[in-house]
């Protein structure tokens, strides 16, 4: 399949079980039909999930507890080419 930007070839590749086309000259990414609800759906369940989570929320508001270095994002993982 060619891009629909610049006319390269897209790259195929799997992230997360979920396949994305993307062009390696332009970085521009493609979904075919359902792959960005279950990006959504697989983001949810990254970000909602684990025990403690409305302690944490709680302790933030007041400024207390340690501050824990920054995960990486679901979807950087998804798309990072």
């Amino acid at each position: 399949m060619q891009c629909p930007v610049d006319g390269e070839t897209l790259q195929m590749a799997e992230r997360q079980g979920v396949e994305v086309d993307y062009c390696p000259k332009c970085r521009g990414v493609w979904l075919d039909r359902g792959e960005l609800d279950k990006i959504i759906e697989r983001s949810a369940e990254h970000q909602g999930g684990g025990e403690g989570g409305e302690r944490r929320d709680r302790d933030r508001e007041r400024g207390e507890g340690r501050r824990k270095p920054k995960r990486e994002s679901f979807l950087s993982e998804i798309f990072d080419f």
